[in-house]
């Protein structure tokens, strides 16, 4: 296995979307729209780990303002977990952001995702509140100051 990373400041090619979208669906049990979604995020920005042409993980994020950024979604097959690649993606996320003037990452998860919550704040991110949303399910929301 030969793990190679990759940066997008747009959608990138339809291999690599339409791996994301398997990946995403597998994780999430839906992606409905997520192409559509993703397409309409105000400077987006895709990482991936790619083993070969296999997408192993993603991390997608968007602008929130000029210096908060919102970490949206991400995963990795369950298949490559336990090897720090959402971990690696997450530092590469943050690096780039640093460089592009962000301050502030937010993001959102879960008690249910358990292992990205623990992640979050292994790498510096603070609880900073939670809310029940419409669907009645509870969500934390995290920050780290960049």
């Amino acid at each position: 296995m030969s793990i190679h990373y990759n940066q997008f400041r747009s959608l990138p090619e339809d291999p690599i979307v339409n791996g994301m979208v398997t990946l995403h669906q597998s994780i999430f049990g839906t992606s409905h729209n997520l192409i559509t979604k993703m397409a309409n995020k105000p400077e987006i920005l895709i990482d991936i780990a790619m083993d070969d042409s296999i997408v192993m993980g993603y991390k997608i994020g968007y602008e929130l303002d000029r210096y908060i950024f919102y970490s949206w979604l991400g995963g990795v097959d369950p298949e490559y977990r336990k090897q720090g690649i959402a971990e690696e993606l997450m530092k590469r996320q943050h690096q780039t952001l640093k460089e592009h003037g962000y301050t502030v990452v937010q993001t959102k998860t879960m008690n249910r995702w358990r292992s990205m919550l623990i992640l979050n704040i292994k790498n510096g991110f603070d609880v900073i509140d939670t809310y029940t949303d419409a669907k009645g399910l509870h969500k934390i929301i995290l920050e780290k100051k960049l």
